[in-house]
């Protein structure tokens, strides 16, 4: 059985257009993917990535503009990072300050770090690293050698660390590479950007649901038979993994952690180009097989957006 890493973070937001020029725009990532909830086909699904929409490198979002706030707290994902290449964060800093987004650094294990929160108040961090060469910038106003370049990691907020660390450990063949602040990090594979997790206990609240929230975190798979072994190892920790279900995109099984976190398992296809041309993603609102009769309906329900190629969904 192998994890790859990170495959996908999913988070809430408010507004959909805010969300696309925030992360579209301000922090240039390229908006791989305009379909819909699966779950809940009356609202959006929103992909970014890198370049190539490169898994390890996508941030979604399900926008519910008329939702209360969530609240960041424990038993989720409490920050999302992205690589940047080193001597970037002065170039963002500006950048974002330019903006009115308010940012703050520091370091850790040895890295730059930049904090700042999306516009819904998701926790965002820019990390200075060396990308995983995997990741490719995409084309925008944010220069080449500032682009983000992948997730970095994703901390988890927890309530205690021994049992989810030693899920991860024990089953999933991640390994503990460091403790900083009473902060453990953990990797996989190879330890590259996007193959680390961090485990930390914050006296917080448990997190509400909502938009500025992590919905789930999904961990790579390269394929279905791959999946199926990671769903095992968590069947033999006494977890309670899904079925696998179809995600057009990809195949998923889900479960609560150790830590109450939600996990997803994702394989890395069949991908992003099953239903659009590699140079043409996210130029109109896809709808899985299954939901396409229904596509009147939903358009229906579905706010107006701009995208940052100058079409207006639905």
């Amino acid at each position: 059985m192998s994890i790859l890493g990170i495959h996908h973070i999913t988070a809430m937001s408010g507004d959909p257009q805010r969300n696309v020029d925030f992360y579209a725009g301000l922090l240039g990532l390229r908006l791989v993917k305009v379909t819909v909830n699966q779950d809940d086909p009356g609202t959006y699904h929103l992909y970014y990535g890198d370049g190539a929409g490169t898994p390890g490198s996508i941030l979604t979002f399900f926008p519910w503009p008329q939702a209360f706030r969530g609240r960041n707290g424990i038993f989720a994902v409490g920050a999302t990072a992205f690589t940047v290449r080193p001597g970037s964060l002065d170039f963002w800093e500006e950048r974002l300050i330019k903006a009115e987004v308010p940012t703050m650094r520091s370091v850790r294990f040895g890295e730059n770090v930049l904090h700042l929160t999306d516009p819904d108040g998701l926790n965002i961090e820019l990390i200075e690293s060396t990308p995983d060469p995997r990741f490719v910038p995409h084309v925008s106003d944010v220069p080449a050698e500032y682009a983000l370049l992948g997730f970095h990691s994703a901390t988890e907020w927890l309530k205690n660390l021994p049992q989810p660390e030693a899920f991860l450990t024990e089953r999933w063949g991640y390994r503990r590479v460091g403790e900083e602040d009473g902060r453990v990090r953990l990797a996989v594979q190879e330890g590259l950007p996007h193959q680390l997790i961090d485990l930390t206990t914050p006296n917080l609240e448990a997190t509400k649901t909502g938009p500025g929230a992590v919905h789930h975190i999904a961990f790579r798979v390269a394929d279905a038979e791959q999946e199926l072994m990671a769903r095992n190892e968590a069947l033999a920790f006494g977890l309670q993994p899904t079925e696998p279900i179809d995600r057009f995109y990809f195949k998923s099984v889900y479960f609560r952690s150790p830590g109450s976190v939600l996990y997803e398992i994702a394989t890395d296809g069949p991908g992003w180009t099953v239903d659009e041309a590699p140079d043409a993603l996210a130029h109109k609102l896809v709808l899985p097989p299954w939901l396409e009769q229904h596509r009147p309906q939903i358009e229906l329900r579905l706010p107006k957006i701009r995208t940052p190629h100058g079409v207006t969904l639905p």
